[in-house]
């Protein structure tokens, strides 16, 4: 079964950092692409980052130059450190998995299978 475990979230004062953690478990994060999540208050979820199977990031404009994703795939973690908040990231922040298939040896790109239960992260003047 797979499980995705945030943590690290908390408040801050703008412009500070924090360092949020994915464990993962039941699932191997270097077969597919992991992700970053957000949900803003009053507004949908949005894609923060993108680890893609082969180790590359990517990231939307707004956290570009101030976040940094990575994962460490022997202890099966990922990561994303977040700098220079902005009272505007105060979201809560989601760890999200594409779906392995097991039988076909392949990942379901861009599906989002697996979430996990969310981390909270409010930045403050």
């Amino acid at each position: 079964q797979v499980h995705l475990e945030e943590s690290g979230g908390g408040s801050v004062q703008a412009g500070g950092s924090l360092r949020l953690s994915c464990r993962v478990s039941g699932y191997i994060i270097s077969r597919c692409n992991v992700y970053w999540y957000r949900q803003i208050p009053g507004k949908e979820r949005e894609l923060v980052s993108t680890i893609m199977n082969d180790g590359a990031t990517t990231y939307k404009d707004f956290v570009q130059g101030r976040f940094t994703a990575s994962r460490d795939n022997v202890a099966n973690m990922v990561y994303l450190q977040m700098n220079t908040l902005k009272i505007e990231d105060t979201a809560v922040y989601y760890c999200v998995a594409d779906k392995w298939n097991s039988f076909f040896g392949s990942c379901s790109t861009g599906t989002g299978a697996y979430w996990g239960q969310g981390t909270l992260v409010t930045v403050s003047s």
